[in-house]
């Protein structure tokens, strides 16, 4: 990928997180002064789109970016760079080492995030919190994607055991069809250990989910636990 089209992918990416909008050339040039003419950044668009990691929903619309695209801005972008997150002042507050103040956590970060927090204190013991939050989502507003997100939080404490042992230590990030939630969601997850206890924290979200947000709540949880 040349330089300008990493620089169109990543604002492009990072403009659907915040609009949830289809995106056009000439609005990405002109928001973002890229520097480039319309002409220029229609032709890019057209080849990111060849290569997968963009799509236009139907002929006049701007573009949406692919599961593709989220995993190369997470590779790309944020996984290369030090997350500088919000103050967390008040979750450091509420923050303490019982299951009860955790749970206080939980809620406050799916507030935050709004999106769907799980907290497995262990194998057996899944506490989970902000589905509503999920309800919200401009892409789970038609009834097929609100059964199946039903589904998912139906199924949450199975899938939670399933994968317990094979969530890798520390943080990571699952997108899309590589995540056991289903290919139309993403997942920050955090494994530790605390006090000799292992578990497993996890926000849930749709693909356009605020990765750079959730990944800095999630540092501040790996920070807080380990200590």
């Amino acid at each position: 990928m040349s330089p300008r089209q990493n620089l169109i992918l990543l604002t492009l990416v990072q403009e659907y997180i915040k609009t949830a909008k289809a995106i056009s050339s000439g609005s990405l040039v002109k928001k973002y002064k890229l520097g480039i003419s319309s002409a220029t950044a229609r032709n890019e668009l057209a080849e990111l789109e060849s290569q997968g990691y963009i799509f236009q929903p139907h002929t006049s619309a701007g573009r949406i970016p692919t599961e593709k695209a989220y995993q190369y801005y997470v590779d790309e972008k944020l996984l290369k760079e030090k997350i500088i997150g919000p103050n967390l002042k008040d979750l450091s507050q509420i923050f303490g080492n019982n299951e009860e103040d955790l749970k206080k956590v939980a809620r406050a970060i799916a507030d935050f995030s709004n999106n769907a927090v799980f907290w497995a204190f262990h194998k057996n013991n899944l506490y989970y919190t902000g589905i509503s939050n999920l309800f919200t989502q401009p892409e789970f507003q038609q009834g097929e994607v609100i059964i199946d997100v039903s589904l998912i939080i139906d199924q949450m404490e199975d899938i939670i055991a399933d994968i317990f042992d094979q969530v890798k230590n520390g943080i990571s990030i699952e997108i899309g069809n590589k995540n056991p939630f289903g290919s139309f969601l993403s997942v920050v997850f955090l494994k530790y250990v605390s006090q000799g206890q292992m578990g497993i924290v996890g926000i849930l979200g749709p693909l356009r989910m605020d990765y750079q947000k959730n990944l800095s709540l999630v540092h501040f949880l790996k920070e807080k636990l380990n200590n």
